[in-house]
């Protein structure tokens, strides 16, 4: 159950962080504070957590650094970043490096135990869907975040990986951006929007070393991969 989950809690501001961990704590989930990314890491290191809370502006080491040194760790494990920024940069390369959400501060309590849920039961849902695929000469292998035609090889990012397996559940049949957008990020607003986009051309360049795949924007509708059997 989600309340057994305990929570890697990385925020330097330590009253916003105290506050945060009494909340946690109170709706069940085992929260360890750390003010710095250095003792952070160490936690991470000797413990087993269920889920990264990571604020971004710390001393010693800050959230992006963390959170990749924790996805050399552990490829799996939630993450979520804090964070006073709103430049879409910061977003994009946090997204990047793995992560599942980004709150801006402030925040309401409310909407990021919500966000938390939503991200544990995707992840719960990720345990029983298949993880291999095929596409044309392609084959996809989601936990691995590899897409191999031949000798050729693709080392997908974390966003990437999951649309393309959206899409591969969905081969020759339209998937509408906006389920796309809220099972992915959460929320389809226009920012995600054209981060999205950006993923879809990556993929599109990945797969034209197959001619018989396409993937396809449906106008006003969403995206469509295609696989043309010969």
């Amino acid at each position: 159950m989600e309340s057994h989950i305990k929570v890697l809690l990385a925020e330097d501001d330590k009253n916003l962080g105290t506050i945060l961990k009494a909340y946690l704590e109170a709706k069940g989930y085992e929260t360890d504070l750390s003010t710095d990314g250095r003792e952070a890491l160490e936690k991470f290191k000797r413990s087993e957590f269920g889920f990264c809370i990571l604020d971004i502006m710390m001393p010693v080491m800050d959230g992006f650094t963390l959170a990749a040194e924790i996805r050399k760790l552990d490829r799996k494990v939630p993450l979520l970043f804090l964070t006073a920024k709103s430049m879409q940069d910061d977003k994009m390369h946090g997204f990047e490096l793995g992560a599942d959400d980004y709150l801006t501060k402030p925040f309401s309590m409310e909407e990021l135990l919500m966000r938390m849920k939503a991200i544990l039961r995707r992840s719960a849902e990720d345990r029983i869907k298949p993880t291999v695929f095929t596409i044309g000469k392609f084959v996809f292998d989601y936990n691995r975040q590899w897409l191999t035609i031949d000798s050729e090889e693709h080392k997908l990012t974390s966003k990437e990986a999951e649309l393309l397996r959206l899409l591969c559940e969905n081969m020759n049949r339209v998937l509408d951006r906006s389920v796309a957008l809220n099972k992915i990020w959460f929320d389809d607003s226009y920012f995600n929007a054209r981060s999205m986009d950006v993923y879809i051309t990556k993929l599109r360049k990945y797969l034209k070393s197959d001619e018989s795949v396409e993937l396809m924007n449906v106008h006003g509708i969403g995206f469509k991969l295609v696989v043309n059997e010969k």
